[in-house]
């Protein structure tokens, strides 16, 4: 099955990118999570958009993601929740969204959230996230988690 994909697939590609997978894998994986859309003449013409697309968000090159990895490595994000419980047990959790909002009001690049590692943080406190800049760069951040 020849697929065009619209979103970053680990060990596959990336947006824009066409693919030949097996029938299973498109139909049942990446056609309903809308990762990916059937190549067909139309939609080849859509590729060009997407790359441009992709390209407006991603880091440009190795140089730059270091760099992007030093502006982080000297921020202090500080994400404030909706509420917590007495003992600092958060009523929801921290989202991707919230720690992109958090850095970019702190100082820090502009971040793609589909780029950001988020475990599941439902307490008050400090927490590393992981942000992947580039294939070959990451970055750890903390974040300090406090309840308003």
């Amino acid at each position: 099955m020849k697929l065009i994909l619209t979103a970053d697939v680990p060990n596959l590609g990336a947006p824009g990118d066409i693919v030949e997978v097996k029938d299973g894998y498109g139909r049942n994986y990446l056609l309903p999570r809308s990762l990916a859309i059937t190549a067909t003449r139309g939609a080849e013409k859509q590729v060009a958009s997407i790359k441009r697309s992709q390209q407006a968000r991603q880091i440009r090159d190795l140089g730059h993601a270091k760099e992007v990895a030093g502006q982080l490595g000297d921020l202090s994000v500080t994400v404030k929740a909706k509420s917590a419980g007495d003992s600092g047990r958060l009523f929801g959790s921290v989202t991707t969204a919230d720690i992109v909002d958090a850095v970019r009001a702190a100082g820090g690049p502009a971040l793609d959230r589909r780029a950001v590692d988020v475990p599941q943080i439902k307490t008050t406190g400090s927490h590393a996230v992981t942000v992947r800049l580039h294939p070959e760069v990451t970055a750890e951040l903390q974040v300090a988690v406090v309840a308003q």
